[in-house]
Order: C-alpha cells, then structure tokens, then sequence
C-alpha cells in the first residue's frame, strides 16, 4: 500500500513538470538521461555504507539500473547553473539591500532614486554594498535588461521591483526558480516523512475547492499583499543575520534557511460534483 501511495504522489508532483518540460521542448528520452544521472548521483552521495567507497554495484542496486549503465551514466557531468544562480541571487542581494537598508531609502522605508556615482548614496555605493567587486556598469545593465530598474531623463537609477523580485523578463532565471523551489518543497517533504514529530519543518497549506470565480479574485489580491509584506519581514531579519548582507555577524556554521509561498489557483469546472 505505501508503494501505491508514493506511486500516485509521484504521479501527481510530475504532471505540471512533465507538462512545462513538453512545452518547453524537453523530449522523453533527454528527462530519462537527467533522471538516471540523478539517480546514479544520489545513491553516490547520499545512501553508502559506513566506512566503504560506494561500488558500481551497489549504486545498481539501490537504482535498479545496470551496471553498464551506471558506468556510461557516472562519466556524465551535471549541468552546471552557467552563472545563471549567481546572476540572479545577485540581484536578488541588491534589490533586497535597496528595499531595507535606511541608505537607500526615504522616510517610510522606500528605496530612493540613486544617482549611478557621486553624492550621500548612489547606485555604485549600492552595488559595492552588496554585490562587492562586480563591475557596477555590468550590473546596471542586468537589471535594465530584466526590467528591475529603469532610468529617468536625469540620470537616476529608479528600483521598478519589490524585494518579492520575480524576473519575468529572464527565462533562464525563471527556470533556476522553478528548480529551487520544487527542491526545497520536496527536500522539506522528505525531511518530515523521516523525522520524529518534534523535528518536523513548517510546511503548511490552506485550499479550498467550491470557490466562486469572484472569492478567488479577492483571494488572490489579499493573500499577494499579505505574503509580500510577511517576506519582507522575514527578508530583513534574514538580512540582519546573514554574513553576506551584514559581515559583522558572529557565530558558527554555514547554513541556508528561508521560507517559502506560492498562490494556488485551479479551474474545477470541469469536475462538477
């Protein structure tokens, strides 16, 4: 029965992957190869017996592929992110800088127009501040091409963005996304199918499934406003307590940690009760 249970859970998880990989192209026998690859990968790293090197057959037997294959397969590199991930964390650590740090904002914690150079704060103090030796023309560039910031007639440098940034306009930092995300929701997953109920991580869902179309509306513009607020609460003592965004900070170890929130939105009209 629990065979059956994941079975119909793996069925579920993989259809809107199975959907964006078809249209974007992605054929059956290239996700078979990336799968394999992970599969060989993972038992690799993460499942050897204590004290001895993993062996070719062992990682056959825990993925159920054949020696031969789990030979071909090890000699294949992982695609990398290609600078992608550092592209977009980047702008991500600038943007954020912009919308907390009382340098770059008003009064009411609103990120000001920057001048590129020059004056109390300017955008290459920004950049400095939280992207360190990276060209700040390159920088600029970046953030013009993906819509995040835009420049007036005067030279400043205006944040277009919230510091929930999504870049629409970069595909390939949409799909960096798309990976981080799911891996940290099924990582969390995992995590709490295997641990005592005092270690469990947060992993909370409210959804409802008789809405009517105008409910969903409204839903979705208060549950978008409320969550950005709570993210930038979150951003800011993230911030106060990173190495990379604030130096100073003391302590041990090396850890990742965040929270994650996604709008779920579904037509059941075809489903009628």
């Amino acid at each position: 029965m629990a065979d059956r249970n994941l079975h119909v859970a793996l069925g579920k998880l993989l259809k809107p992957l199975i959907r964006a990989l078809i249209r974007y192209g992605v054929s059956h026998g290239e996700f078979t190869d990336i799968a394999k690859r992970v599969y060989v990968d993972t038992a690799e790293r993460d499942f050897p017996l204590a004290g001895r090197k993993q062996s070719i057959s062992r990682v056959s037997m825990l993925t159920g592929i054949n020696r031969k294959e789990v030979k071909r397969i090890s000699r294949l590199v992982l695609l990398a992110d290609d600078g992608v991930v550092t592209s977009y964390n980047r702008a991500v650590r600038i943007i954020s800088g912009w919308n907390r740090d009382g340098d770059f904002t008003d009064g009411e914690s609103l990120p000001i127009p920057l001048a590129v150079d020059g004056g109390d704060s300017s955008f290459t103090d920004l950049v400095k501040r939280y992207s360190g030796d990276i060209p700040v023309r390159a920088v600029l560039d970046e953030l013009l091409r993906v819509g995040a910031v835009s420049e007036d007639a005067d030279g400043l440098i205006h944040l277009t963005v919230d510091s929930a940034y999504v870049p629409h306009k970069d595909k390939d930092a949409q799909f960096d996304i798309m990976g981080n995300c799911v891996a940290d929701l099924l990582t969390t997953l995992d995590h709490n199918l295997e641990s005592a109920a005092e270690d469990t991580r947060l992993q909370l869902t409210t959804a409802y499934d008789n809405l009517p179309t105008d409910a969903v509306q409204m839903f979705k513009r208060i549950s978008h406003d409320r969550c950005v607020a709570l993210l930038k609460e979150f951003d800011q003592w993230l911030g106060e307590h990173d190495r990379d965004a604030n130096p100073n900070v003391a302590g041990d170890g090396h850890m990742r940690a965040g929270i994650g929130i996604y709008y779920i939105e579904e037509d059941r009209g075809e489903e009628d009760s």
